[in-house]
């Protein structure tokens, strides 16, 4: 098999009955099978799937984005997979594109196509807006600060920017989205996969950081495959579950990928800024939140003794992390691209 799709589904059978035509119509190739693994889901899901022409991986629980992709992937053999979200409508030759350019470079491990906005595209169609925006969870590319906060090419912390075509270069990224992220099947294994204590959130980025640890400068955005992402389905981006989720697995992929002698003043840093950032919340009314960021941190405390620091010395030579800080960019000298 050339290539295997892998949708992760949980609970989404009317996500599903809305997206996968599209992802049926133009993922016709010889030797790529579209693969649906189902997290333990509770409504009909499986039995639309049943009924449609593609691979089902029944798993027996909800074991999470990271979990659930390791268990599905663990049945795949294929050359490359793709995991792809179940609330994404792809474009004709999306894949083949892709493939193309991975063939024809050995050296890229991983690639992501360009990812506009669902929401925005129905507003352009409809004609109330004159340009499609980026979708937040990958945009045009992932990068990373040297603080390890994530941005993408397209958007830097809330701001999204309008695609008119900026980035349409083929570049190395730092990191490729989740959403919809081509990898070489045998690099995905021989990495662990994406980390199951994750569970969801920031897992790719922290799979990206282990494969540019290895292989440096080898994810690529490929932005003549072009996706649309709704975002947002499993949790909204104002969920506490999805700050608390957000703050802890940064901590986490930070102490997983950062060398000693940079971790301790990173952490410190980031101990600021993070409590910063809850009384923000808490200022603005976001409770919730506020409390989610103290969960994250003592969850980190309960968790960091199941991962050594890291040995490797990325973070200082690795030329894709920014050697300045989004957050003063972004919130001191109001840069917004």
């Amino acid at each position: 098999m050339k290539c295997s799709v892998v949708i992760l589904n949980w609970n989404g059978e009317d996500t599903l009955r809305q997206f996968l035509p599209s992802v049926l119509q133009h993922t016709q190739l010889p030797d790529v099978e579209i693969v649906v693994a189902d997290n333990g889901s509770t409504d009909s899901s499986l039995a639309y799937l049943r009924t449609q022409p593609v691979r089902v991986i029944a798993l027996d629980s909800n074991y999470g984005f990271a979990g659930g992709y390791n268990h599905a992937i663990e049945q795949v053999d294929a050359e490359y997979t793709v995991l792809l979200n179940s609330d994404v409508e792809v474009t004709a030759h999306w894949l083949d594109t892709m493939l193309e350019y991975m063939d024809a470079h050995p050296e890229a491990m991983a690639a992501q196509p360009k990812v506009l906005s669902w929401h925005s595209k129905q507003q352009y169609d409809a004609g109330e807006v004159d340009a499609i925006r980026f979708e937040h969870a990958g945009a045009a590319g992932g990068m990373i600060d040297i603080l390890g906060y994530p941005y993408c090419l397209g958007r830097l912390m809330t701001h999204i920017d309008v695609d008119y075509g900026q980035y349409d270069n083929i570049v190395p990224i730092f990191w490729a989205t989740g959403a919809c992220m081509l990898i070489r099947t045998q690099v995905y294994k021989q990495l662990g996969g994406l980390d199951a204590n994750f569970f969801a959130h920031q897992e790719e980025i922290d799979l990206c950081w282990r494969l540019q640890n290895q292989y440096p400068s080898s994810i690529f955005t490929l932005p003549c495959s072009v996706i649309y992402h709704v975002g947002g389905a499993t949790l909204g981006y104002e969920n506490p579950r999805k700050t608390f989720l957000n703050f802890r697995n940064n901590l986490l992929m930070l102490r997983k990928n950062v060398p000693l002698l940079r971790l301790w003043w990173l952490m410190t840093v980031r101990f600021f800024l993070d409590y910063l950032a809850a009384l923000q919340m808490l200022f603005t009314g976001q409770t919730a939140n506020f409390r989610a960021v103290f969960q994250a941190r003592m969850a980190y405390h309960t968790l960091k003794s199941q991962y050594p620091i890291s040995k490797n010395n990325s973070h200082k030579h690795n030329p894709l992390i920014a050697k300045r800080s989004i957050v003063w960019d972004f919130y001191v000298r109001r840069l917004k691209k």
